[in-house]
């Protein structure tokens, strides 16, 4: 089974989509594609399709959306052993790839891709190799991370309270790896070609200290002292109306040090001590 879910919904056995179109099947789908091989709770998935005030009919209905996804499996299936399948064993029913389980329902990946899990590995190592001061690695392992979003996690799926918390959590650790992303690249010299690609960002998470600490040193450094400290007092308006809060005292450093044309040889900690993310 691939699984592709940092963007578009994207479920396939035996390469044969399984993906449906109804949206609350989706939205079952899109849960336990996320939690793949792991047990999703039946409370949890009514909770993801009712909300707190789900019908009395839930338990049925979330059955019936159950089977729905199992007869796409079983076309999928299907198929595979019209064309011989290429898989070690016997093949597989679809109540073995959608399989019920004490208090919920598990789905069975067999082992195929999953583009959360291949993001958390590369990112991971990009992370390792950051404390380790690889900076190339840690560009490039981070780089490729960010390369299997294609947009918002889930971008086609209605979702409910327990995807809507699970997007949010996919896009902290979306930044958080593009925020050491940057900070390697900046490592390595790169501030000039950062520019054009922190321009975006700043505007995008006008509160996000970190990267606009991370544009102020692109700017510094590319001799564009007066850009860098307005960038900074951009934010500290922002900051101060919207949240009522003044810069954290790390970026105020570097504001000082922008100031005084010392600045510190990076930017991405500025901000660790108070981190604020908005889109």
């Amino acid at each position: 089974m691939d699984i592709k879910v940092l963007g578009a919904l994207a479920v396939t056995e035996n390469g044969v989509s399984i993906t449906p179109t109804a949206p609350k099947p989706r939205q079952v789908l899109a849960l336990l594609a996320l939690h793949a091989d792991r047990v999703v709770p039946v409370a949890a998935l009514i909770e993801e399709l009712w909300g707190v005030t789900p019908p009395r009919s839930a338990r049925t209905t979330l059955q019936t959306y159950v089977l729905q996804l199992r007869e796409l499996i079983a076309v999928a299936l299907d198929q595979d052993e019209r064309g011989g399948g290429d898989g070690p064993g016997a093949p597989r029913t679809a109540k073995e790839v959608l399989v019920t389980m004490p208090g919920g329902y598990l789905l069975a990946s067999g082992g195929g891709p999953s583009d959360v899990r291949l993001f958390e590995r590369l990112a991971g190592t990009g992370y390792r190799a950051m404390d380790a001061g690889d900076f190339p690695g840690a560009a490039r392992q981070l780089r490729e991370a960010l390369a299997l979003w294609s947009g918002t996690a889930f971008a086609d799926v209605q979702v409910g309270e327990q995807l809507e918390t699970e997007i949010k959590r996919l896009e902290e650790s979306r930044l958080c790896a593009l925020d050491q992303r940057i900070e390697a690249d900046l490592r390595l010299g790169r501030h000039r070609e950062l520019l054009a690609e922190l321009t975006v960002l700043v505007n995008r998470y006008r509160t996000h200290e970190s990267l606009h600490g991370q544009f102020m040193l692109a700017l510094y450094r590319s001799g564009r002292r007066g850009e860098a400290l307005e960038a900074y007092q951009r934010l500290r308006v922002t900051l101060v109306r919207d949240l009522g809060l003044e810069p954290s005292a790390a970026l105020q450093r570097l504001q000082r040090s922008v100031l005084t044309a010392s600045p510190e040889p990076a930017a991405a900690g500025a901000a660790k001590e108070r981190l604020v993310a908005t889109s």
